[in-house]
């Protein structure tokens, strides 16, 4: 063999090396993203939702995803105090060395964590925390949920514009979102004439209260309606029962609220305590956009027909979204904090819920709200049809600089 024809089989060789090599590094980049959600205690029945989203967005935009792969590492926020989370997020991001935090439903977990995510210098993305100020506390944090403000404030105009209500009570759930439910609804709904008659903490997060005492101190007053936020799940469906259960509708007393009081995925089990309900929310599995026909076929397709997705899902899909996207634009170095949050800031989505976009100021979510009631269909089942849409609503908190919204100078 000619030492011409050694060299060319070496070259080939090294040639080959190299290039398996760059196949095998691309194919083997891989992305932690660490997710905190609380799989035990009283939001355990939100997080496989948020769990299901993740794994469709993953399947149904494997070719998207591509040269990337994603880990993705759970973390049990348990009780919704704050103390679990924080101490998942440092070991999330020391022990297992995630280039990604996200998560957090409850607004006490983001706020313990923000301290964390601001020292470890990693995007964090909030998929459900819904206490305004959260995004302040720390740079790194980008929100794809919902604040209680954006959803809340609409409420309070159109309970006096839509609803032609003059009096009102809010009953709320007593830690931070539930604060800001009510202050957003106070704030638009007496400045539009109305006036708040009467503000009752019902309970805590960590378990369902029994709402009857509180809401019989509502049928009490007779106001012309009752704001509730609750969050999500078990005591949503609470809500609506004793509501009902109290005769309140035939007192005279409309129940509105947030979207977290009829989440899709248990509309169905309220039967018709729920008819005639209005709520001011993000999402609803009834939307009528492309890209939420395809969300619920596709969900109902992994899932089985009887499973829908709620607003909690779609925040956890949005999130997952925002995770590939920065992950593109900083060409697989999203473990550089400040890189990923610039390259979501002005982010534009068709995200099932409609087009949403990214603040560039406040990294908070801007997104229509939909006026919405529930109704009875020819099916014999519940649906939310939109009486009205807002769109590109931003957070009313921030908008206002109202208390620790207000940027810092």
């Amino acid at each position: 063999m000619s030492r011409h024809t050694i060299a060319v089989i070496a070259a080939a060789g090294a040639m080959a090396i190299a290039a398996g090599g760059a196949t095998s590094q691309a194919q083997a980049q891989d992305v932690k993203i660490g997710l905190i959600l609380p799989y035990t205690g009283p939001g355990a029945e939100l997080s496989p939702e948020m769990d299901k989203a993740i794994d469709l967005y993953q399947k149904l935009n494997a070719a998207q995803i591509k040269p990337y792969k994603l880990t993705i590492i759970k973390r049990d926020s348990k009780a919704p105090n704050g103390a679990a989370a924080k101490i998942d997020a440092q070991e999330l991001l020391t022990q297992e060395k995630v280039d990604v935090l996200a998560g957090w439903i409850y607004s006490p977990d983001a706020i313990a964590s923000a301290p964390v995510v601001t020292a470890g210098k990693r995007l964090g993305v909030i998929m459900n925390a819904g206490t305004a100020f959260i995004t302040n506390l720390s740079p790194y944090y980008v929100r794809t949920s919902f604040t209680l403000w954006q959803s809340s404030y609409v409420m309070g105009e159109e309970a006096a514009k839509y609803l032609h209500a003059k009096t009102a009570v809010v009953a709320y759930t007593d830690y931070p979102p539930g604060k800001d439910a009510l202050n957003a609804f106070k704030y638009a709904f007496e400045h539009n004439g109305g006036k708040v008659i009467d503000a009752i903490p019902a309970g805590g997060p960590e378990a369902t209260p029994d709402f009857t005492p509180f809401f019989q101190r509502v049928k009490d007053e007779h106001p012309n309606v009752l704001f509730v936020f609750v969050p999500a799940g078990d005591q949503a469906t609470a809500v609506v029962k004793t509501f009902a259960a109290l005769g309140m509708k035939a007192a005279g007393t409309q129940l509105i609220g947030t979207g977290d009081i009829v989440p899709d995925d248990l509309l169905q089990g309220m039967g018709e305590s729920a008819v005639g309900l209005i709520t001011v929310h993000h999402y609803n599995a009834d939307l009528d956009n492309p890209q939420n026909k395809a969300f619920v076929a596709a969900w109902k397709k992994a899932y089985g027909p009887d499973s829908t997705p709620n607003f909690t899902s779609v925040g956890a899909w949005d999130g997952i979204a925002a995770i590939n996207h920065a992950l593109h634009a900083t060409k697989g170095k999203i473990d550089d904090g400040a890189a990923a949050v610039k390259s979501l800031e002005g982010w534009k989505f068709n995200s099932p819920q409609g087009p949403i976009e990214i603040d560039p100021h406040t990294r908070d979510i801007v997104m229509n709200e939909y006026l919405d009631q529930v109704v009875k269909g020819s099916d014999g089942k519940l649906h939310e049809k939109v009486l009205a849409t807002f769109h590109n609503v931003k957070d009313q908190c921030k908008e206002l600089a109202i208390g620790p919204c207000a940027p810092k100078k």
